[in-house]
């Protein structure tokens, strides 16, 4: 997992309740067993029609918001099933951060595991994000993981809570196997005491 203290880039907006993680990443492509390449898959029904066409008026496929970094999305955001591959997708295409009023329980921890940044705000905050989002030429913003704040395009501060250790993890760049490593003297020590080594 690479280190993240903050994501500075475009930003998309799918203001959008309830996107599931079968809408973000469609059942069909969750056959590969490595964590990467799913970016392509990211929202398929919605970005391509059944020819493979782009649709021009999904957001993502939207001039002012191709390659953006950072998601605003309504409410309860990665909502559904559990499936890992939806953090996965939305990385791999190019977004470190989602910011929305909610999130699937699972989803957000699935997103801290890989160090895809799940921010959550109040929904009038959400708002003036979206808002503040220019929508013919498109707009960049900061998300600040290490001051814990987010910088609207017009300067505006809008603090935001995360979870310590999760932030932790991200801040370093440690996943679940490099948090275990660093206490790989105690575990060999232990190993060692009990004949295991």
């Amino acid at each position: 997992m690479k280190a993240l203290q903050r994501v500075t880039g475009r930003v998309a907006i799918i203001d959008r309740p309830d996107v599931d993680t079968d809408q973000i990443v469609p059942k069909q492509f969750l056959k590969r067993i490595e964590r990467t390449g799913y970016g392509e898959f990211l929202f398929r029904d919605w970005r391509f029609d059944e020819d493979g066409r782009e649709r021009p008026g999904f957001e993502l496929n939207r001039p002012e918001f191709r390659d953006a970094s950072i998601l605003l999305a309504g409410r309860n955001f990665g909502c559904g099933s559990s499936r890992e591959h939806a953090a996965w997708a939305l990385q791999d295409y190019g977004i470190d951060a989602v910011v929305a009023p909610s999130f699937g329980d699972i989803f957000r921890t699935n997103a801290g595991k890989i160090g895809l940044l799940a921010i959550v705000l109040p929904d009038a905050d959400v708002e003036r994000l979206m808002e503040s989002v220019d929508l013919d030429t498109g707009t960049e913003m900061t998300v600040d993981l290490e001051r814990l704040v987010i910088v609207a395009p017009d300067g505006r501060e809008v603090p935001f809570e995360f979870d310590e250790s999760t932030r932790h993890r991200i801040l370093n760049g440690l996943d679940e196997i490099a948090l275990t490593l660093q206490h790989e003297d105690a575990i060999t020590a232990y190993e060692t005491a009990h004949g295991i080594a």
